[in-house]
């Protein structure tokens, strides 16, 4: 017994979704793409750039601007406040790290 053409079509099309659930999202959407450094390699990494750790308790509206800020020029909060921080200072900017 043969089957009809739409059912043919319907079979075809469940073996497509099949395999695509069965593959998987690719790695640029998955787990991969939000994947970070974990803290060891992540204090490596800084270490490398001559990056210190340094903790300041900070008033809540100026850490407010200073994220709006960072986010208006697509930067870190880290790398505006280096920047801030240096024009204060009197000291040049810093040189862009390779990749950060």
């Amino acid at each position: 017994m043969s089957m009809k053409k739409t059912d043919l079509e319907k079979r075809r099309g469940s073996k497509i979704a099949g395999g695509i659930r069965q593959a998987g999202p690719p790695d640029r959407f998955g787990a991969a793409a939000s994947a970070v450094p974990d803290r060891r390699e992540r204090r490596r990494l800084d270490q490398a750039r001559g990056l210190v750790p340094f903790a300041a308790k900070l008033d809540g509206t100026l850490v407010a601007r200073l994220r709006e800020r960072a986010e208006g020029e697509g930067k870190s909060v880290d790398e505006v406040l280096d920047a801030l921080l240096r024009e204060a200072l009197g000291q040049p900017p810093a040189e862009e790290a390779p990749g950060g």
